[in-house]
Formats: C-alpha cells, structure tokens, sequence
C-alpha cells in the first residue's frame, strides 16, 4: 500500500510537470486514448499522373468521430524528407520554374518535412508558409496545391479544424482551376475529413462520394479504395459499424488492387477500429496486425504507431498482458529509432500507466521520470 501511495504522489507531480505550459502539440497527447484514425497516406498510384505529366505523391486524411471525445492515434505521416525531394524535383522539371526563389521555396519545404519528421509541427507550418508565399510570387500553381495539403494537415493535427479546413478548401480551389482531377481527389477526401471531425457528417458524405465519383471516371483503383475507406469513416462516425466495416473491407480490396500498400494499412487500421467498437476483438486484432506488418514492411513508423496503440487496447481488453507489454515496448523502440520525441513521450506514459495498473510502482516511477525528461526537453528545447 506504501508503494502505491508514493507511486501516485509521483505521478500527479510528474504529470503536473510534464503537462504544465507545454506546446499545444503536447497537451493534444493527452486526448490520444480513443480511437482516432488519422492517417496522412503517401502513395504513387499507379498508372495515374497529374496534368503535367509528373507522377505525383498523394496526400489523404482520415479521420474518425470519437477524436472528439479523446483518441489515442499517433501523428498524422507526412512524406518522408527523400520523397519530397522526388516531388521538388519532378515539379520544377516539368513546370519550368527555376531560380534562387524556387530553390529558396523547395528548401522551406524540405525543412518542413524535416520538423513534421521531428513532431514539431509548428515550425513545420511555419516553414510550409514561407515556402507558399514564394510559390505564389512565382506563380507554381501546383507546388502551391502540394504546400496546401502540407498546412491543411498539420493543422489538422494539431486540432485547428477551422485552418486545415481553409487549407484544403484553397487546395480544392487550385486544383479546380487548375483542371487537375487528381489534386481535386486529395482535396475532397482531405476535406471531408475535416468535415467529419467538425461532425458535418452530411457534407463530408457529398464531398468522399464527389472523389469517389471522380476517382471512378479516371478508373484508379487506389484513389477509389481512399475515397471509399474515408466513405466508412462516416459510417463509422454515426456508430453504423455494419457498413462501415463492410466500406472497409471493399477499400482494402481496391487499396491493394491498386498496389497502394500504405493506403491499404490506413484502410485495415480503421477497419480494426470498426471491430473494436462492437467488441470485435479477435477480428480487431487479425486488422490491427496485418496493418503493422504492412507498415513494419514500408517502414512507415506513423501507421505502426495506430496500428500498435489498436492491438494494445484489443489485447488488455482480453488480459492479454504479456503482450500489451511486448507492444508498448516495441511502440516506445520505434519512437526511439525515428528520434520522435513527442511519441517517445506517449509511449513511456503508456508503459508508466501499465507498469501502475500491474502494481510495479518502481518500473512505473522511472517511466513517469523518464517522460518527466522528455517533456522538458520538448518545453525548453
């Protein structure tokens, strides 16, 4: 009894600690314990360009309802920093713009790519900004969409609906103008997504099936498979958890057929939720896992993170503790490994909460002082 006692007093003062006057980034970690999907998937359909002959990266967010009532999801992913060297250079040879000012523009954007990597979003953002006034005065429509989608998404993670909704809408507008049918894809899906956290479930419903619509008309089975998995979304956001589930399964199809893999994981990691909601949770576990061994395979750390925080709760919720334990230890090596120190926070919470509720108050209290570290670092860099 002693030992929980002490236990305790360490964590309230460690906690007060750790979320006392910290970046709006940190205090969103602690509404992390639901079932958020969020999931900013990078993929290259295959087969499909833009307008300019390039083949393009695409972005797509999905999110679900009970975000609002606190979730637990990791960060949304954003293209890898090697990725966005592709896409810079891809643009800048196919649209003509050179120059100290488009080097400058592509330098910010690879910057911020470099601080999202890092879980600085805000100064991810920042940078995003700069490099959008530049390709304005250049006048790089398309690099001005992509750089769009960047701000619409960091924005959405960090909860600020009513930007990310302005950046996709101006994404949406320039793809529009722009004739370009893929960008008004991303930028529908990318929408509706903010729409469903905003809970306008009708409109964000018109906007998934408008993309699906259109992702029909070019025939891409990746893009179509997106727009149906985020069509499941909303299904899952008004707790009908039969369609969605069933939405889900039919978009995983098309993901795969499509040889989008990392669309597919996003797909199967909504789907575990779907199972999980309805007490699923053999069925949760086989999406949950099949999502992480596609995410282990692409090395695509953002989409583990979901997939891994999913089996955790599937497993405790049937007292499999042997393995919720293996899972956050493998959640807190992969935040280590990546060097996110946001996510190497939330995985030592996570193991310190473990540790507690097993009665091991020593492991717990040096969890709870590591987290302690790491938040001081992130408030006081």
């Amino acid at each position: 009894m002693k030992g929980k006692i002490i236990s305790q007093q360490i964590k309230q003062e460690i906690v007060k600690k750790i979320y006392s006057g910290l970046h709006p980034v940190m205090l969103h970690l602690r509404l992390y314990r639901g079932s958020m999907n969020t999931a900013a998937i990078q993929t290259k359909p295959k087969g499909f360009t833009s307008l300019a002959g390039k083949p393009l990266y695409f972005l797509l967010l999905g999110f679900s309802a009970p975000l609002l009532l606190g979730s637990s999801a990791p960060l949304i992913p954003y293209p890898a920093t090697d990725n966005l060297n592709q896409q810079i250079d891809n643009i800048r040879i196919n649209n003509g713009t050179q120059g100290e000012s488009r080097d400058e523009a592509d330098r910010l954007v690879r910057l911020g790519g470099q601080q999202q990597q890092q879980g600085n979003l805000e100064k991810a953002i920042s940078y995003w900004w700069q490099a959008l006034e530049i390709y304005h005065q250049i006048g790089d429509v398309e690099a001005v969409g992509r750089t769009y989608d960047f701000i619409g998404l960091a924005n959405g993670e960090l909860r600020r609906y009513s930007e990310a909704e302005d950046a996709f809408r101006r994404r949406l507008a320039v793809a529009r103008s722009n004739k370009d049918l893929q960008g008004q894809i991303f930028g529908l899906n990318n929408l509706g997504s903010i729409l469903i956290e905003r809970q306008n479930f009708p409109e964000a419903r018109t906007t998934f099936t408008e993309a699906l619509a259109i992702s029909r008309s070019v025939r891409n089975f990746a893009l179509e498979g997106a727009s149906l998995s985020n069509l499941g979304l909303v299904a899952a956001a008004e707790k009908d958890y039969d369609r969605a589930i069933k939405l889900y399964e039919a978009a995983a199809t098309l993901r795969r057929r499509g040889n989008d893999p990392l669309g597919e994981a996003n797909t199967l990691n909504n789907l575990g939720d779907a199972y999980l909601a309805i007490h699923r949770y053999s069925d949760s576990i086989g999406a949950y896992g099949a999502a992480l061994l596609i995410a282990r395979e692409r090395r695509a750390p953002k989409i583990q993170f979901r997939a891994i925080d999913g089996l955790v709760k599937a497993h405790a919720s049937v007292g499999r503790n042997e393995r919720w334990l293996q899972l956050l230890q493998e959640r807190l090596a992969i935040a280590k490994e990546t060097e996110n120190l946001h996510q190497q926070l939330k995985s030592l919470q996570l193991l310190a909460e473990f540790y507690h509720k097993q009665g091991n108050y020593a492991a717990a209290a040096r969890a709870y002082h590591q987290a302690s570290a790491i938040a001081h670092i992130l408030h006081d860099p």
